[in-house]
């Protein structure tokens, strides 16, 4: 009998992109993630070419554009919690698109330098801090709760869709126009995404406020609820041990492959492209994969298989035909990834309380992408003066050590329990 109600409510809900409000987040944020995905190859471009950035100068970038997150990631979540979601991602938007439109203003100028640059990083460090806890945040107030893995899952999708022309097509477009011109496109795209999430109809109510309620104790009770949950905090650790490795990689990609190896702006662009497309295939797989090892089997094979890809990529990037090979095998990394990246949100906002949602997205904010600045810094410095492949392989090797938070819940759990029976408990 509760098959067939269950069944008879699914078939006359209407379809997510049915559902106007959702629709408008969803076209702004596709909006805003693809001139975004212009921005991941033009700005550090901007630094390797035409400003002569050396791998220690390169690395620093990277670092401004996490350091947001280390420096603000927590206040940021107890202060979202006490705004409207929705304005506060308006806002976000509109301070990006004039950070970034004085880039080529600067280029145009002829007064464009490594400091600007670094400013404007940091700046935006801070502003996507803010959007994306309240993009989080404001999610579960558009759909219902049973409906958060689909959100997320048709979110990410698009996104890695966005990203998936993003790259190639912004190589294209800064070999024809410059890169600082490029990152023009960019501010242009948060303007439409600020239109967008302007449009939506749903009410933003300012959250009530507790009489003497204090900074300091808003933040620190985000901090006791995920680190006190088990489950939370063995996510939060593998998603930062990921993200502190993966960076050490990452900052110096484009060093090499722009610096030493000579490719083009296109060609460069292709590695993020094949990664887009792999986390779009991921995206669309992540429901079924959940489904057949269940949710937390599916996270440990995740998080495991994508740094043995990741790691089996490396030896194939040369300015050759191993070119190739490299970029499919960055794509089926991402693939294998996005089940535990999707799952993970989900999870975290179906297990934390609407009032302590900001909060709790802003602490693992801060733990995650507050590794990244980090791990930018130390592989500029083992670029710098160990090599560029060396630091790669570094933050490969390291990014195999992400799943161990995750297997040993399972052992602490006991043998017979795994991790699928903590996805259901509560607080332990």
């Amino acid at each position: 009998m509760t098959t067939t109600t269950s069944t008879s409510l699914a078939s006359t809900r209407p379809r997510l992109f049915r559902l106007a409000d959702f629709r408008r987040l969803w076209i702004g944020d596709t909006v805003s993630q693809a001139g975004t995905a212009v921005t991941v190859l033009a700005l550090p471009l901007v630094a390797i070419g035409p400003l002569g950035a050396s791998p220690f100068e390169a690395g620093l970038l990277v670092m401004c554009e996490y350091l947001g997150f280390l420096l603000l990631g927590l206040p940021a979540g107890a202060w979202v919690d006490r705004m409207r979601s929705r304005r506060v991602m308006i806002v976000g938007d509109l301070g990006r698109a004039v950070l970034l439109a004085t880039l080529p203003l600067a280029a145009w100028l002829d007064v464009l330098t490594l400091a600007q640059l670094y400013g404007v990083g940091f700046g935006l460090s801070v502003l996507t801090a803010f959007f994306d806890i309240a993009y989080q945040s404001h999610l579960p107030q558009l759909v219902d709760e049973d409906r958060l893995v689909e959100a997320n899952v048709a979110l990410e999708a698009t996104r890695t869709v966005t990203a998936a022309g993003g790259p190639g097509a912004g190589g294209a477009l800064i070999a024809a126009v410059t890169a600082p011109v490029a990152l023009a496109v960019d501010a242009l795209s948060f303007l439409a995404s600020a239109l967008f999430l302007s449009r939506i109809r749903r009410p933003d109510p300012k959250p009530v406020r507790h009489p003497g309620a204090r900074l300091r104790d808003e933040i620190a009770e985000g901090l006791r609820f995920v680190f006190r949950d088990r489950l939370l905090r063995a996510l939060t650790i593998t998603a930062a041990l990921s993200n502190l490795c993966g960076t050490i990689g990452t900052s110096m990609l484009l060093v090499l492959l722009a610096g030493e190896l000579g490719l083009s702006p296109f060609l460069c662009g292709l590695v993020f492209t094949a990664e887009a497309l792999g986390g779009f295939l991921g995206s669309l797989l992540t429901t079924r994969i959940a489904a057949r090892l269940g949710e937390g089997r599916a996270m440990c094979v995740s998080v495991a298989v994508s740094g043995v890809l990741w790691l089996l990529a490396l030896p194939f990037f040369h300015a050759d035909w191993r070119y190739a090979v490299a970029c499919v095998l960055q794509g089926l990394g991402w693939t294998a990834f996005m089940t535990f990246r999707i799952s993970s949100v989900a999870l975290r906002q179906r297990r934390t309380p609407a009032p302590l949602l900001g909060r709790v997205t802003a602490t693992f904010r801060f733990v995650v992408w507050g590794c990244m600045p980090l791990g930018a810094l130390a592989g500029g410095l083992l670029g710098q003066y160990a090599g560029v492949r060396t630091a790669l392989w570094a933050g490969a090797l390291g990014e195999l050590l992400a799943v161990v938070p995750l297997l040993l819940l399972v052992v602490m759990r006991g043998r017979r329990v795994g991790l699928d029976n903590c996805l259901h408990r509560t607080n332990t």
